[in-house]
């Protein structure tokens, strides 16, 4: 089973999960040394706890499946490839769309350097850096695939530096993705899976924005769109008893809401479903902003 498909299995599996749970209790609450995951979520996604070890030579940090897989047999080729195998040579990749782990962050980080890449890095490879390396192949004279092959994964590190501990992880707020077009009428929480953003906006202006991560694989934040049905400036969790303040409740025991893990450990963790801010400060303001009735929607 590829990884796509067994993300989507995890990520289906998890989804009945976290329904029945949420049924009966608030399933919200930090999930100790479990990061993130984007594609469930993510969450995210959040990023694995291994920081990155290598000094920008491929084959450091932690090895996406893809580039592990290549160690002992060739990766997926190309459809052209594959037609004429024993005329060209296996395309091993290094990096390529679904993967998550530090080796995508370091990409990340060297992309935006770059102008290529606006958002923060999440460690998830997703549909904007798989954008952003067709743009850096296409203007660097390589081929145009999209994933990351070894020539693609040299040049990055050749004509970018090594990334600084603020340039994986920045402090500042994540920059906003373009917003879902549920989220352009009305009174909306439009929450980014893959930017981990949340915008608070009123018909279609951005009021305010901040940072959040998601629930793991076996926990997803669920998709869609909701509406807040309750609020509670201070409440906590009935199955796992952690503090969940200025909960704003939108499917059923999942919400929006301030969490102090996230605040000490970033996305080294996640949530049991709920969509967690680490910036007090703004979900306070947020939460006095946003009435019972106002819309949520999640989505990649």
């Amino acid at each position: 089973m590829n990884r796509l498909n067994h993300r989507v299995v995890a990520r289906t599996f998890g989804i009945a999960t976290a329904v029945v749970l949420a049924a009966t209790a608030t399933a919200c609450g930090p999930q100790e040394g479990k990061p993130a995951a984007p594609a469930a979520l993510a969450p995210s996604a959040g990023a694995s706890a291994s920081p990155v070890a290598d000094d920008g030579k491929a084959g450091g940090g932690s090895p996406s499946p893809s580039a592990s897989a290549s160690a002992s047999a060739s990766a997926p080729v190309s459809p052209s490839a594959s037609a004429s195998s024993s005329a060209s040579p296996a395309v091993k990749y290094v990096m390529a769309n679904g993967d998550e782990n530090e080796k995508v962050r370091e990409l990340q980080a060297r992309l935006r350097q770059l102008g290529h890449l606006k958002t923060a890095p999440t460690a998830f490879y997703g549909s904007k850096t798989t954008a952003a390396v067709r743009a850096f192949q296409g203007k660097h004279g390589l081929t145009v695939s999209g994933s990351v092959d070894e020539a693609t994964w040299r040049k990055v590190q050749e004509v970018s530096r090594k990334p600084t501990t603020d340039e994986l992880r920045p402090p500042t707020t994540n920059e906003l993705d373009t917003p879902d077009p549920r989220c352009m009428q009305g009174r909306v929480m439009c929450i980014s899976k893959e930017s981990r953003t949340l915008a608070w906006m009123i018909d279609g202006k951005v009021v305010s924005s901040m940072d959040v991560r998601f629930g793991s694989e076996n926990t997803p934040t669920r998709e869609g769109t909701f509406k807040v049905d309750r609020k509670e400036r201070k409440w906590t969790s009935t199955l796992y008893h952690t503090s969940m303040p200025y909960s704003m409740f939108f499917s059923g025991g999942q919400a929006v809401h301030y969490s102090a893990d996230f605040a000490a450990r970033g996305y080294n963790g996640a949530s049991h479903g709920c969509v967690n801010v680490r910036d007090m400060g703004k979900i306070s303001a947020l939460f006095d902003q946003v009435n019972v009735g106002d819309k949520v929607v999640v989505y990649w």
